[in-house]
């Protein structure tokens, strides 16, 4: 049976599965400063999607310096540096709150986004290659489970703590998220995370990033998948950054009910599924699982555009649990076969999230111009296109088996 983390291999894959967790409860507590500031600072739906813009382009112009950082130096000086970023960030909360200044907040959110996009360029290829290749998207998934605990645990947490009589100052929750993450730098800067040899790469020079960057672009695998990836983000992201705003329209839930259903009724299912899912993969192909949830995330952001009550509830807890094996199994398979390149593959592959961005703007902007439920067409899309990348990939799977 392959294996599906190298004994020697297991205290690096538990130390880094600790960065998943940081970086789920850091990218929610987004989908929480969204309403809070709407309300604080009086801004627009469409203004306040400015708190995802700044942190995904923050991805978009780190995560490729990342790769390169990372190829250089290794993957734990990798990991130390987003760490210090992070807690940088979120240590400048405080006097953004003192001067209640949004651009501050802003500048403060593109900080924290350069020390992720270090975090999860370092830490997602890391997984993927600790055990057997057969097994990197299970792995992966698994390790990307406790991303969902952190996705759970952050809007409750700190939406629990703004909302609840309204009174608490966002500085808080950030001063103490700064003062772990310095803890966490501390760790890695004194624990040892050997650097590992890529599957099946007999070539042990390295390659030059234009040389990577040329290999990498020739792949029509590797195009494909990270416009998936892309896609993907735009529509994850755009949900769960207005689940609270969609779940409010209506009268169907009032804010702070919201989320606690957002943390424990929708992420929590997230992060069921994505266990449910590195168990299922380990025994059928990826990419037909990759393609049945893509199936449903289509039938479920369908059903809530067409506004049928209960059922369009239904339809988004459909579309968190579906995507739920997205992001960990579209990377694993890209990532598959990019050899002394999967440094670089991930820099690229991690500049995705500024999907985000681009789909929390446009889907607040579609909701200013018609409603809520209506707005759901841009995630509908973008899980089309991953309807896409997975049949494809399974036909060439197909035919390369006959």
């Amino acid at each position: 049976m392959p294996s599906f983390v190298s004994r020697r291999y297991i205290v690096p894959f538990v130390l880094i599965t600790t960065l998943f967790f940081m970086w789920g409860f850091a990218r929610s507590v987004l989908d929480v400063l969204n309403k809070h500031f709407q309300e604080a600072l009086d801004i627009s739906l469409s203004h306040s999607t400015m708190i995802q813009a700044s942190t995904y382009v923050a991805y978009a112009l780190m995560a490729l310096p990342a790769g390169i950082i990372i190829t250089r130096w290794g993957y734990r000086r990798g990991v130390v540096l987003g760490l210090l970023l992070f807690a940088a960030g979120a240590f400048l909360f405080i006097p953004g709150a003192s001067a209640t200044s949004f651009n501050l907040f802003l500048l403060a959110l593109f900080i924290i986004g350069c020390g992720l996009a270090v975090l999860e360029t370092a830490a997602n290829p890391y997984a993927a290659e600790l055990g057997d290749p057969s097994t990197a998207a299970s792995r992966l998934n698994l390790a990307q489970s406790f991303n969902g605990l952190g996705c759970i645990l952050g809007p409750v947490t700190v939406g629990g703590f703004l909302f609840a009589g309204e009174g608490g100052s966002v500085a808080v929750p950030y001063t103490v998220m700064g003062a772990i993450v310095l803890i966490m730098a501390v760790v890695f800067s004194r624990v040892d995370l050997p650097e590992i040899n890529i599957s099946g790469d007999t070539d042990t020079a390295e390659p030059t990033i234009g040389e990577s960057i040329k290999a990498l672009w020739a792949n029509s695998n590797f195009r494909l998948g990270l416009l998936a990836l892309f896609c993907y983000e735009i529509a994850e992201i755009a949900i769960n950054s207005l689940f609270i705003n969609y779940a409010t329209s209506g009268d169907w839930l009032d804010k702070m009910t919201a989320t606690t259903v957002l943390s424990f009724g929708a992420l929590g299912l997230f992060m069921l599924a994505r266990i449910a899912g590195s168990t299922v993969m380990s025994r059928i192909d990826a990419r037909k699982v990759l393609s049945a949830c893509a199936v449903m995330t289509v039938l479920g952001s369908l059903a809530v555009t067409a506004h049928l009550g209960t059922v369009s509830h239904i339809g988004v807890f459909v579309c968190y649990a579906f995507e739920a094996i997205m992001f960990p199994t579209i990377f694993a398979m890209t990532i598959s076969g990019t050899g002394r390149h999967s440094k670089i593959a991930s820099s690229f592959l991690m500049m995705t999230p500024l999907g985000g961005a681009v789909g929390a703007y446009l889907m607040g902007h579609v909701a200013n111009m018609s409603d809520m439920s209506t707005a759901f067409l841009v995630p509908c899309a973008a899980y089309c296109v991953v309807l896409f990348y997975s049949l494809v990939n399974t036909r060439k799977k197909n035919l390369s088996s006959k």
